[in-house]
This record gives structure tokens, sequence and C-alpha cells, in this order.
């Protein structure tokens, strides 16, 4: 079972070099914030090609946004830590708020921006289609595409909005 433990003890714990923080959110939430010299093992990629057990020699803090994954997959992270395996209390949410050193990259990650510009299209459709009906097909369009990214792991809306100026890597 991993043990939960506070960010203020985390980072003790980290500085001294004592443990090992592992990030295991998606690339694009990691590249929007996280704490140095994190080691960055998304659960997508760790669930599809597990990494070897006991990969990691010392003790082993597990982090995600808000605790909710480390928790749903603390058997398949157990396994990776030879020594004892922690998750981070809140995750990086209680990190954050406990104003411990965060580096920041982009604002929004791109999923959270793809559901953003989706609802304002959606919604904009919608108060169109109290104008003229045909409006609805803005909406139905969007719900559509979002179906189809779901389906086939794909979305168009981001790949578009990855190729605006600030979502570039530099």
């Amino acid at each position: 079972m991993l043990t939960p433990i506070l960010p203020t003890e985390a980072k003790k714990l980290l500085e001294s070099g004592k443990a090992r923080l592992v990030d295991v959110r998606e690339p694009d939430e990691i590249e929007a914030m996280h704490v140095e010299g994190c080691v960055a093992a998304p659960l997508s990629v760790v669930r599809m090609a597990p990494l070897p057990r006991a990969t990691f020699e010392t003790p082993i803090i597990f982090t995600c946004h808000s605790g909710n994954r480390v928790r749903k997959n603390a058997s398949l992270l157990e396994s990776l830590a030879k020594g004892p395996a922690y998750t981070l209390e809140g995750g990086m949410d209680a990190w954050e708020k406990a104003c411990l050193p965060v580096v920041r990259g982009r604002k929004y990650s791109l999923e959270r921006q793809v559901r953003m510009v989706a609802g304002s299209i959606i919604l904009c459709g919608f108060a169109l289609s109290l104008v003229h009906a045909g409006f609805l097909v803005i909406p139905i369009g969007v719900g559509c595409g979002l179906v189809y990214a779901g389906v086939s792991g794909t979305c168009a809306m981001a790949g578009l909005l990855q190729r605006l100026p600030w979502n570039r890597k530099k």
C-alpha cells in the first residue's frame, strides 16, 4: 500500500536525496507544471508497457494532479519501487497550494485548451441556433468530432491548437 505523505514532508525527502518524485500525469500536464527533477512516467505509457518491476532503488513518491490517479493505480505503481513507496497527498494541487517551487511551461495543457475551445464553439452554436435552427449543425459537428476523437485516439482540434504559436515547442 502506498503511504500518504504531505507536500512539505515530501520536499524534505527530495531535497535530502532520500527519495525520488515520479509524476504519472500525461506529458502535456507535466509540461504545464512540474517539480524540478521529477521523473515522468505517464500512466498511459506505464499501463501499455509496464516498466520492469522494482525499477526505482530509492524510496519513491508518486504524484498526479490531485492524487486520484495514483490511488486508483496503487498496486501497479507500488510494484515499481524496491523500497518504500508514497503518494503525494493531494497531488500537484496540494504541492502548489503549499507554495512549494514548481517549473511552469504552458499556462493551459493542450487537453484543457481543447475542452475550452470545444465548449465555447458548442455554446456559440447553440446561441446562434436561437436565431436560426440551421446553426445547430455547429454543436452537432463539434460533438461528432469529440466522439471520433474518443474512438480513434486522434483529435483534429488538438492538432490545430498545437500549431498555434504559444503551443509550439521552443
